[in-house]
């Protein structure tokens, strides 16, 4: 199978925020660079004793519990360390989590947006040298464009490939054909990585991420159609190298 790199995307806040990329450096056994580079726990989550400072997503903010939150784009200087955040319903802000100013800023910003009726966001984490994402292998996510228009066309609604916060998006393969990629490995331009799991969905698909309303059922959709509530693969990078949009991608 041959296809083509269709889109890049990192996450720098876990939840918050998506940002489009032209190209990136992917690292042997790392996430996507600044992908998930900061998160934001709530007042009841619980210590974390991992040795590289990854906890459960049991204790973030996250979009499955307000989806407000899905409708946040990014950018991220990675020179400067700034974050800009914009949604439709607040006033854009530019911070540097990394700083005591900058996190307090960014708290008091998703605040806003934030249901009172749960515990408040409460303090700004990064793990060391990795992303947070929600499995504590540090994986790279590979989606299928023509999965994602199948679904839609199943449910009669366009669904943006942002619902699914995923890092690689491929153009080629037909439907569903990434079912079928565990276990096999997949060339990225200069990367090579290994498909080792499906990536089952939660809720926070359900929230359109122009609108931050939740206005599709995702979940239903995938498990009448397919027994199931996946959507994608996880890949963990065997090799490191450039990707960029429009490289070639192969499964071997």
């Amino acid at each position: 199978m041959t296809a083509t790199v269709a889109a890049l995307v990192r996450h720098p806040v876990k939840s918050i925020g998506f940002e489009e990329l032209a190209e990136v450096v992917l690292a042997a056994g790392s996430t996507m660079p600044h992908d998930r580079r900061w998160a934001i726990t709530h007042a009841a989550a619980r210590p974390n004793d991992s040795a590289d400072g990854w906890a459960s997503k049991l204790n973030f903010l996250r979009g499955w519990a307000e989806p407000r939150l899905m409708a946040i784009a990014a950018t991220l200087d990675e020179n400067s360390g700034t974050l800009r955040l914009t949604h439709r319903d607040l006033e854009p802000v530019s911070v540097r989590p990394d700083t005591a100013e900058g996190a307090a800023a960014l708290i008091a910003w998703v605040a806003q947006l934030w249901p009172a009726v749960r515990p408040e966001p409460a303090r700004v984490v990064t793990p060391t040298g990795r992303g947070m994402t929600d499995q504590q292998t540090p994986y790279i996510s590979i989606l299928n464009r023509a999965s994602n228009a199948d679904l839609s066309r199943r449910m009669g609604q366009d669904l943006s490939m942002h619902r699914w916060r995923g890092n690689v998006w491929l153009d080629g393969p037909e439907p569903w054909a990434e079912r079928d990629w565990i276990g096999q490995q997949i060339t990225l331009g200069k990367a090579r990585l290994k498909v080792e799991a499906h990536i089952s969905r939660c809720k926070a698909t359900e929230a359109n991420p122009m609108t931050g309303r939740a206005d599709a059922d995702t979940l239903g959709a995938l498990d009448a159609a397919f027994g199931h509530q996946d959507f994608g693969v996880f890949a963990r990078v065997v090799s490191g190298g450039r990707v960029a949009t429009g490289d070639r991608a192969e499964i071997t």
